[in-house]
């Protein structure tokens, strides 16, 4: 029978679960007090929170989804990142954190109800920051636009060109012929 406080960690641990979009689950073994606050304070920046969790209490706070796969994810010292919407960004704070100060392992990651692996955790913090996937769309977006725009502009501003040809043309013919009269 859980005790009272081990009752009241569960609940808590609920909660951090149901708040939290997206989980990653690391080995702090060999780090410092020091060090995992630094780490803290790197997750804190986009909205993370990071906390060294009992496996069997955290096992016990997830939902039924979640807890099939943990079994091999809860094996060790595990602290875990609770996550906001956007994955990619403490997946760039530990990524930092690790080649900064000392390297962090990544077990697994649990990221829009899915399970991946240490391997796709890395692959998602080498991608570029939002607002460039952003800036980089709208640019493709809007070159073949561009594109059309200068075409149709180019036949205008020929048409324009040679009209004032003309005009010049003209006016230099016509001096020319009020001068000889």
């Amino acid at each position: 029978m859980p005790t009272a406080k081990k009752e009241a960690t569960i609940e808590a641990l609920r909660k951090k679960i149901a708040s939290a979009k997206n989980l990653f689950f690391t080995n702090y073994q060999g780090l410092t007090v020091a060090q995992i606050s630094k780490l803290r304070n790197e997750l804190r920046k986009d909205g993370s929170t990071y906390g060294v969790v009992k496996n069997t209490l955290f096992k016990r706070a997830a939902s039924d989804e979640l807890a099939a796969g943990l079994d091999d994810v809860l094996a060790g010292p595990t602290g875990v990142v609770f996550a906001g919407a956007d994955p990619v960004a403490p997946a760039k704070a530990i990524k930092t954190f690790s080649d900064q100060t000392k390297a962090v392992a990544v077990k697994a990651a649990y990221i829009d109800g899915k399970f991946v692996d240490a391997a796709q955790v890395q692959a998602l913090a080498a991608l570029p920051p939002k607002s460039e996937l952003l800036a980089r769309l709208v640019g493709t977006l809007s070159s073949p636009l561009v594109g059309l725009v200068r075409v149709l502009s180019g036949n205008q501003s020929g048409l324009v060109r040679v009209l004032n040809a003309i005009r010049e043309q003209k006016s230099a013919d016509q001096p020319a012929a009020q001068s000889g009269a």
